[in-house]
């Protein structure tokens, strides 16, 4: 693997809503980002009782990412923006008709409820969990808007995060018709299961991922995916539990 020479720290400090304090450490092939955890935009409502949190986030993943020619998918946290918040576009809920709520932790439906559609975000297509962490499940305009250039973010592998809008198209679409079981009803995006790749539909692959630049990378885009839930580099420990995750386990998203 290429070796950087050269060691950069970077301190991003922003204003807004509140104060974001990011440090971003680049050497050798390794890059570490760390920050409280607490975006430099407005957050909320939800529950009166659900507030963003102060967190000790430090993840540390591949600076010189090659593709193995494999593809992880089980992975808790997507990757970090550059602004140092965690992207889980995820949940660990699932249909339930048994629940008050109609959806549960018990994974026994098959169909699992998708972040974006299924439930309570604020204008940033984020939420926290039940430890107080604030996380993205969709595009974050605030921070696509202000970003000087594209890059958004980095995944769980190493590759970069751009965002340019229309000019990156997802793959993923919606199924025709009606959900044969489970909820029934028509694939409207309440459920991952809605969805199904469709290789060519759009712009990039199955991770969300393709050339840009000479360098492959993964796009945050407008529509499902929303961000990387498959990986084809070496995924970081810390995007699944470890120094990057203070709950490795998960904690429960409020809604």
């Amino acid at each position: 693997m290429k070796t950087l020479g050269a060691m950069l720290a970077l301190t991003l400090l922003t204003s807004g809503a509140a104060q974001a304090h990011v440090t971003i450490t680049l050497e050798g092939d390794r890059r570490c980002i760390t920050s409280d955890g607490v975006p430099d935009h407005e957050t909320g409502p939800w529950r009166a009782w659900a507030t963003v949190q102060e967190q000790n986030h430090q993840f540390c993943l591949d600076a010189t990412p090659e593709l193995t020619g494999t593809v992880t998918s089980r992975v808790r946290i997507s990757g970090v923006t550059v602004t140092g918040i965690p992207l889980r576009p995820g949940t660990a809920e699932y249909y339930d008709p048994s629940s008050e709520r109609g959806y549960s932790r018990d994974p026994s439906s098959g169909w699992n409820v998708e972040g974006i559609g299924g439930l309570v975000m604020d204008a940033q297509n984020a939420h926290v969990d039940g430890d107080g962490m604030y996380h993205y499940h969709g595009i974050p305009f605030a921070v696509t808007g202000a970003l000087d250039g594209t890059l958004f973010g980095y995944a769980a592998d190493g590759f970069e995060i751009h965002y340019v809008g229309a000019e990156a198209q997802s793959s993923w679409q919606l199924k025709p018709g009606e959900r044969a079981s489970g909820p029934g009803g028509a694939h409207d995006g309440t459920y991952v299961q809605d969805y199904e790749f469709v290789a060519g539909s759009g712009t990039l692959d199955e991770c969300n991922g393709a050339m840009f630049n000479g360098q492959y990378v993964y796009f945050a885009t407008d529509t499902y995916p929303f961000f990387p839930r498959c990986f084809k580099g070496t995924v970081s420990s810390d995007f699944i539990g470890g120094r990057g995750d203070r709950h490795p386990r998960g904690a429960a998203d409020l809604r």
